[in-house]
């Protein structure tokens, strides 16, 4: 309930699988540019993430983070150049089922219109399929079931079970979301706008569950134009505008007056209390 202290203990999250222990960085990235439709939206951007990374790329609304999330999660691929190279977990071709068992990815959207009519505990297992809710035919295992009541557990969420996606608040719906991205125990995971449409209770609520994901050791990119997002465990901060590297560098070098008056093209003023930056 609102206003409750949650004192549930929550689980220990199992090492993340993943298959190529060797592998270092999560993304290299070369000289690579991104169209839509006609448009070239991100220009000549090399960038590089480790595994495991907590990261925040930070940008007023049209710098191109959405395109460069679609790139991350391959559903925009860069213009053919001989220069141009983009690499996921060091490979540069991936079946996107396959990508989505190392990379766990948190959008604003919900994945299909049966969704909302889904309870939560389904949702957050119809994580393995993929799909937009849990179709008589896609085959559950005890497995599943355990790692989304595990996921379910660590956001703290257990209490939705049973409740439909539509009927929950917009903070109940993203803590469903974010286990859902959970339930392959990716090495890394992309949130995009995580606080938008929450209330302020819901946005601490949220962020202190990331912040416990962060602990646990799966990576975290999270792309926002809100400072308050930028979690005290993120370290690195890439700042993004007319759809280039703006900069990109330690949070306490970038979060400034001077730099952020020049990204978003207003004055902004600036403070900090128990590791999160917030502006006015």
């Amino acid at each position: 309930m609102r206003g409750e202290k949650l004192t549930a203990k929550r689980p220990r999250r199992r090492a993340p699988v993943f298959e190529e222990p060797d592998i270092e960085k999560f993304l290299t990235m070369r000289r690579a540019s991104v169209a839509r439709g006609d448009k070239v939206v991100l220009h000549d951007i090399s960038l590089d993430i480790e595994l495991g990374e907590h990261v925040a790329i930070l940008g007023p609304n049209g710098c191109g983070k959405s395109t460069l999330i679609k790139t991350l999660t391959c559903e925009c691929y860069p213009i053919a150049k001989a220069e141009t190279r983009v690499e996921l977990f060091g490979r540069d071709r991936w079946d996107v089922s396959q990508l989505r068992r190392r990379l766990g990815v948190v959008s604003a959207d919900l994945p299909g219109e049966r969704t909302p009519v889904t309870t939560g505990r389904d949702v957050v297992v119809s994580g393995f399929f993929s799909s937009s809710t849990l179709w008589p035919n896609l085959h559950v295992t005890d497995e599943m079931r355990e790692s989304a009541a595990e996921g379910m557990a660590l956001m703290q969420a257990e209490h939705l079970a049973g409740k439909l996606l539509g009927c929950m608040s917009a903070g109940e719906q993203r803590r469903i979301m974010i286990a859902r991205a959970l339930v392959h125990h990716p090495r890394m995971l992309l949130l995009d706008e995580p606080s938008n449409a929450l209330d302020l209770f819901a946005q601490h609520e949220l962020r202190e569950s990331l912040r416990h994901v962060a602990r646990q050791g799966t990576g975290l990119i999270v792309v926002t134009h809100h400072l308050a997002d930028i979690l005290p465990e993120i370290s690195r901060v890439i700042l993004m505008k007319d759809g280039q590297i703006f900069a990109d560098g330690a949070k306490e070098e970038l979060i400034t007056r001077d730099m952020l008056t020049e990204l978003f093209g207003i004055e902004v003023q600036i403070t900090e209390r128990r590791g999160y930056f917030h502006s006015w």
